[in-house]
């Protein structure tokens, strides 16, 4: 999985192309719990996004709840239909801010 931070007008762009997955998802939280810390606002952009594992989800979790402790943004765009129905199969529809 390959992460592309961008920075505009103080929100950061994580564009997330590959599988999120056991391996992967560490690499992701190295950016994204940092990324909660230097901005209020954090989009991940999941339109090249193949594959959500629980692994995956957790460190979501974990951005959410960083997010909500720093009264900060963490929103969730470009989801595809298959990932779509793993947030809502496992409730993180309810959870994640997916615009």
């Amino acid at each position: 999985m390959t992460i592309n931070k961008t920075q505009e007008n103080g929100k950061i762009t994580l564009a997330l192309d590959g599988r999120l997955d056991t391996t992967t998802s560490p690499r992701l939280q190295d950016v994204l719990i940092p990324a909660l810390n230097e901005t209020t606002q954090v989009e991940l952009d999941f339109t090249k996004l193949a594959y959500v594992s629980s692994a995956g989800l957790r460190v979501l979790l974990i951005g959410q709840k960083t997010a909500k402790a720093k009264n900060a943004s963490m929103t969730v765009s470009g989801v595809s239909e298959e990932i779509m129905e793993v947030f809502d199969m496992t409730g993180f529809s309810d959870i994640l801010e997916i615009i």
